[in-house]
């Protein structure tokens, strides 16, 4: 009885080491505000099937700093971009990233 007990303790041990672990975000709160959004001049596209991606203001460690926009080519016919943002919370303000959607 105590062997099969033993040997349950270490199937549930080893069973909770092989469960794969969930992507781990670490957001990365500001006390400082970002800066206004840049108003950019929209170029005209390269080429049919290519998306706007407005530009953004990043944090390069010790002071926001301006991404200019660009034009990427969609993964797939009907994907839409949507914007990275800057959310405010009661920490501060993080950054989410842009992404496709369908």
């Amino acid at each position: 009885m105590k062997t099969l007990s033993r040997f349950m303790a270490l199937a549930a041990l080893t069973g909770l080491l092989i469960i794969p672990v969930s992507e781990a975000r670490t957001r990365v709160y500001l006390r400082l505000a970002p800066p206004p959004i840049v108003v950019e001049q929209q170029t005209r596209a390269p080429r049919s099937g290519y998306v706007w991606q407005q530009g953004y203001h990043r944090w390069n460690g010790q002071s926001y700093a301006w991404t200019s926009g660009t034009w990427a080519r969609a993964p797939h016919r009907n994907a839409q971009w949507v914007p990275g943002r800057w959310v405010q919370e009661r920490r501060g303000y993080y950054w989410v990233d842009g992404h496709w959607t369908r």
